[in-house]
């Protein structure tokens, strides 16, 4: 969800720069700076960002530069007093130097400046549209060359998990080996001890189902299928790939607490460090 966007144009006597950031955010969260001229129109530019970024933390700045010089204005001595106390309160608080060219960084602060609100025309306001869109235009191209990249990484990582999870089959068969001898290594110990066969069996069999993985590799397996499955797809789906990445951890962690063998777990916890990777990236995704 990260991304960055600059646009500019140009009216008569002004020159209007966009600039979009956004950053990861599991809902669609809009901080817009912008001349007091536009705020009436602010609205429909949060309505028209939301409809086509979804989510992310979104900054929006839009600045104007005045290109004549016949333009009523004045410094908001109110305005910069509030900054200044502001800045030396900041540098108080963290122990760092106080700016050395105070009017170079105040005068570069949004409202020191008072100018004469005037009615925008609808041309300025299509010229603004224009720019928005532009800068949104290139959030989006990043946002999917960023996601091509995401993408490689994710099949990566879900591969891995799938080629350990293969790792596992030999283990598994002497595991259960080493679960009968072990057992029946501790009833020969017990001298002077008759216990039923048949009943020995039938708990050993009990026991040894306890201990089977059959069902959650098997369900492994289909979810590793199901998160490429969805990954592919056109529209966004990174709540859905987060919901199937719980999924994943729930049938790894049970394997993990069934295994009962020192290189079974080596390998879960292998696939545990794997998806944790997984998980930080899916927040990366729409």
């Amino acid at each position: 969800m990260t991304g960055y966007g600059k646009s500019t144009a140009e009216i008569p006597n002004k020159k209007i720069t966009v600039e979009i950031r956004s950053l990861n955010s599991k809902q669609f969260d809009l901080s817009a700076r912008i001349p007091m001229a536009y705020k009436d129109r602010e609205i429909a530019l949060r309505n028209d960002l939301s409809r086509r970024l979804e989510r992310g933390k979104i900054d929006l700045t839009i600045t104007v530069e005045l290109l004549t010089k016949d333009v009523s204005s004045k410094i908001d001595h109110h305005v910069v007093a509030q900054y200044y106390e502001e800045i030396k309160d900041i540098a108080d608080e963290l122990q760092i130097e106080e700016p050395k060219e105070w009017f170079a960084v105040l005068f570069r602060l949004p409202d020191v400046m008072k100018q004469d609100v005037e009615e925008i025309s609808e041309e300025e306001w299509q010229a603004i549209e224009k720019a928005v869109e532009d800068a949104v235009n290139e959030v989006i191209a990043f946002r999917q060359q960023e996601g091509e990249m995401l993408g490689n990484v994710l099949r990566e990582k879900i591969e891995n998990i799938r080629s350990l999870l293969g790792m596992i089959d030999p283990y598994e068969a002497e595991r259960i080996e080493k679960v009968k001898l072990r057992l029946y290594e501790g009833l020969k110990s017990l001298e002077g001890i008759e216990y039923d066969k048949n009943r020995f069996e039938q708990e050993l069999i009990y026991y040894i189902e306890k201990l089977d993985i059959s069902e959650e590799k098997e369900r492994l397996a289909n979810h590793l299928d199901y998160f490429i499955e969805t990954l592919d797809k056109e529209q966004s789906q990174g709540r859905k790939l987060g919901f199937i990445a719980q999924e994943i951890g729930r049938e790894i962690n049970t394997m993990g607490s069934k295994s009962n063998h020192s290189e079974m777990q080596r390998l879960v916890v292998q696939m545990k460090d794997e998806l944790e990777q997984i998980k930080e990236q899916v927040l990366n995704v729409l």
